[in-house]
Formats: C-alpha cells, sequence, structure tokens
C-alpha cells in the first residue's frame, strides 16, 4: 500500500478524537497528516513527509491555535438595558429640541433632547439615539 493512503488514514484516524472530544488540536495534526498526504502523492520520500507532517502540525500549534483560543475566551458583545437603545433609531412625537420633547423609541415614548442646541426635529422625524441621560435620550 501506498504512503499517502497511510497518511490518509492517519489524518482519519486523528478526526476521530477529534469528533469525540472536540479538541481542535487533533484538526491540526490531521492537516499536518494531509499535508504529509499530499507530499507523498508527489513523491517525496519518507523522511520528508515525515518533517512535512511535523512542520505543517507544529506551525498550526504555534500560530493559529492561540488564535483560536482568543477568539473562543472573547465573550460576545450583548449590549442590554440602556446601552441597547444607542444607536437606535426613533420617531419624534412632539418636537424634539435643545429643551426637550417626546420620540417613539422601540414602541415606549421617552422624553428626549437635541444633542445640537440649535437644531429642531418636527413630529414624524426619524432620529437617531446618540446618548441616554437619566432617562432622557440625546438625538440627532
Amino acid at each position: 500500500m501506498d504512503s499517502w493512503i497511510w497518511w490518509l488514514l492517519a489524518a482519519v484516524g486523528l478526526g476521530i478524537p477529534l469528533v469525540l472530544t472536540a479538541m481542535p488540536e487533533f484538526a491540526m495534526f490531521a492537516i499536518g497528516a494531509g499535508a504529509a498526504a499530499l507530499t507523498a502523492g508527489l513523491g517525496g520520500g519518507v523522511v520528508l513527509q515525515f518533517l512535512v507532517f511535523v512542520a505543517v502540525s507544529v506551525a498550526q500549534l504555534v500560530f493559529i491555535r492561540p488564535i483560536a483560543y482568543r477568539q473562543l475566551k472573547q465573550a460576545p458583545e450583548i449590549r442590554t438595558g440602556i446601552e441597547a437603545l444607542v444607536g437606535a433609531t426613533a420617531v419624534v412625537q412632539e418636537k424634539v429640541d435643545g429643551e426637550g420633547g417626546r420620540i417613539k423609541l422601540n414602541g415606549e415614548i421617552w422624553s428626549a433632547r437635541a444633542l445640537n442646541p440649535g437644531i429642531e426635529y418636527e413630529p414624524g422625524q426619524q432620529v437617531d439615539v446618540v446618548a441616554i441621560q437619566g432617562a432622557t435620550a440625546l438625538v440627532v
């Protein structure tokens, strides 16, 4: 049996514990075995096949593994409460200016104030919420 077949069998064999344990390191070794199979298929000697397997596997462990674990450890940014309202679009209910007014934001009526005091927004206009100060939305 050709050596590239053995490398493919090794790759499949390394894929089994990957599925059972969900350890991505097994995938990195399986990819290394796949690269060694490709080397064998292209006519590389046994020593070259082994060196390709080791080099590809170690390179993935050194460079890809830390990036993957850093991505897994980052919690997704979930905005709740007031933070979720910043950036939302609202509809003006009562004229909004630098002194105040009312908007409909996520189905609720909020007091609002224009971020720039010299600008007025008329009823029916859409505005964007840029900040929340207490129970007042600052809009543009």
